[in-house]
């Protein structure tokens, strides 16, 4: 929580660092307040009409459903499931150094293994290394 909460949401804080403010800037800040306060509840207010009204439409399609005789797995997968996100395949190796009788490969995607730097740095080119 930040400083500025800490301090409004303590009475003793909160008071403290009001108490050098004129009465008139304190009425001030009260009515800002109170706007905040009045648009947060009109907001609350909307957000729950919505809602309600979402479930009413759900409940008179539920009843639509059952004049109908049909229930959710009649819809099958079409009733809120999602289907998962397919995973694309790895991506084939590009590059390959044998270093120790270990064989290390590198996509050429992302960060540049150390082997590699380490024989860039002698002098070889990438080109060397094409698989």
């Amino acid at each position: 929580m930040s400083e500025f909460l800490e301090v409004l949401t303590h009475a003793r804080r909160f008071k403290a660092a009001v108490k050098e403010l004129s009465l008139e800037e304190l009425q001030d800040l009260a009515a800002k307040l109170n706007k905040i306060i009045e648009e947060r509840e009109a907001a609350a207010e909307e957000e729950q009409a919505a809602m309600a009204d979402r479930i009413a439409k759900i409940e008179e399609i539920r009843k639509q459903m059952a004049e109908v005789g049909l229930s959710l797995d009649d819809l099958g997968g079409a009733a809120g499931t999602k289907a998962a996100p397919k995973k694309r395949a790895p991506r084939p190796a590009k590059y390959k150094i044998e270093v120790a009788g270990e064989t290390i490969t590198w996509t050429g995607q992302g960060r540049m293994p150390k082997v590699f730097k380490a024989e860039l740095d002698k002098g070889a080119s990438m080109d060397d290394f094409l698989i």
